[in-house]
């Protein structure tokens, strides 16, 4: 239970200083082109940050789902 914790919360804290640097690395982007998301279209956003928050979902989302797979020690789960 505390490896699922841990790889949960490095995962999160991973997630969230890539988030960081992202944002301070897109402010200076000049192309800024708009998403369509179907009917409405979202704010100009710089394709780097585009991409990037990409990325960051993926390393979120891959370090949840190795806690979620990681499996229980065997030690409490024999006992009865």
């Amino acid at each position: 239970m505390l490896l699922r914790l841990r790889l949960t919360l490095a995962s999160l804290l991973g997630g969230s200083l890539l988030l960081v640097l992202l944002c301070l690395g897109a402010q200076n982007l000049d192309t800024r082109p708009q998403l369509n998301l179907g009917g409405p279209r979202s704010a100009p956003l710089p394709v780097g940050f585009v991409i990037g928050l990409a990325l960051v979902i993926g390393v979120i989302s891959g370090g949840c789902t190795a806690a979620l797979l990681t499996p229980l020690s065997s030690g409490w789960a024999d006992r009865d």
